[in-house]
């Protein structure tokens, strides 16, 4: 499970928005390993987003990472919000990812699993 953390800027939210909407439906399109795909606003900060997303398995995620919507999402995303994207991973999370996401630039936090259960 993936839950990024952002807040965007106060004259840019309509132009955010667009950009949401058109990298949601193209990660809906474009990747069937993406189980649960959310952008939702903070109901105290409407300048504050979680995109909330889950991944069937590890090379779901990396196939996510390396999606060109995903990139042109990053690229425009950074011109419209304060500050980065606080990522956090929840659940198992493969060494792969782990290397995928230092290479990314991206900052990142693993909460490592100390137990639990999963049902489909």
């Amino acid at each position: 499970i993936l839950i990024a953390k952002l807040k965007v800027k106060e004259d840019k939210v309509a132009k955010y928005l667009e950009l949401a909407e058109k990298t949601d439906k193209a990660v809906e399109a474009s990747e069937p390993g993406m189980l649960h795909h959310t952008f939702d606003q903070d109901p105290e900060d409407p300048l504050s987003f979680v995109w909330s997303e889950v991944f069937k398995n590890d090379e779901a995620f990396l196939a996510h990472l390396v999606n060109p919507p995903v990139g042109a999402y990053l690229e425009v995303h950074a011109g419209l919000c304060d500050g980065d994207l606080s990522i956090e991973f929840y659940g198992t999370v493969g060494d792969k990812v782990i290397e995928a996401m230092k290479e990314s630039g991206l900052t990142f936090k693993v909460f490592k699993t100390q137990l639990g259960y999963s049902r489909l």
